[in-house]
């Protein structure tokens, strides 16, 4: 459906949803962080909406716009990570875990809201297309970004979120070993991603969640 529009028009539909997903991602750790004790990021003025205080100019800017303007039809990035000092919880690798999963839950939370803007589009119908379809494309750009962002981050390759809710399950000694392959988190990543492994991967899940969503949207 987004191959009958335009480069500037794609850039229009996708651009207030990537930047909130990656935003509210960011703010929801955060927010959760301060629930359990740590003000880290509250003090440096990261528990904001405004994306200016988030944008990392790679993830935020430059790989989303390169993978918008390749046609690739896979978005992603990520914001600059929000601060999160575990010393600061009662039971730092319990808390954490939670701190972690609040990311990809504010991102399923957004996916249903940009599907309900989605059907609000189905709802006012081709009649008054000037609104319904951008509301419509805004939408599925906005379910798109969410589900890849929640289940990419779900993934347990360290430092992404899923490293973290697995490291609040294991005995401390395992978990401990396991977070030593944090430093070679970014470079898993992207073997995964050139060798179309993580294609693969996400492949039936984002297909059954894209399923789920788009049926609440109406379409």
């Amino acid at each position: 459906m987004m191959d009958e529009l335009t480069l500037l028009q794609r850039i229009v539909v996708w651009i207030l949803p990537v930047v909130f997903a990656i935003t509210v991602h960011e703010v929801a750790h955060g927010w959760m962080a301060k629930k359990y004790g740590d003000n880290t990021a509250s003090a440096l003025g990261r528990l904001t909406l405004n994306p200016v205080k988030h944008i990392d100019l790679v993830g935020t800017i430059i790989l989303p716009g390169i993978l918008l303007m390749t046609g690739t039809g896979f978005i992603f990035g990520w914001a600059k990570p929000v601060p999160v000092d575990a010393r600061n919880f009662k039971n730092p690798r319990h808390d954490m875990a939670i701190v972690a999963l609040a990311g990809p839950v504010a991102n399923f939370l957004m996916a249903v809201g940009w599907a309900l803007i989605a059907r609000l589009g189905v709802t006012i119908g081709a009649q008054t297309e000037a609104v319904s379809l951008p509301l419509i494309y805004t939408g599925i750009a906005g379910i798109s970004i969410n589900l890849v962002l929640a289940l990419i981050n779900l993934l347990p390759i360290p430092p992404l979120d899923g490293s973290r809710i697995l490291t609040g399950i294991l005995p401390s000694y395992w978990a401990w070993q396991y977070n030593r392959l944090e430093r070679f988190g970014f470079i898993i990543l992207l073997v995964l991603l050139y060798t179309n492994v993580l294609s693969s991967i996400l492949a039936y899940p984002m297909f059954v969640a894209q399923k789920v969503f788009f049926s609440i949207a109406g379409l």
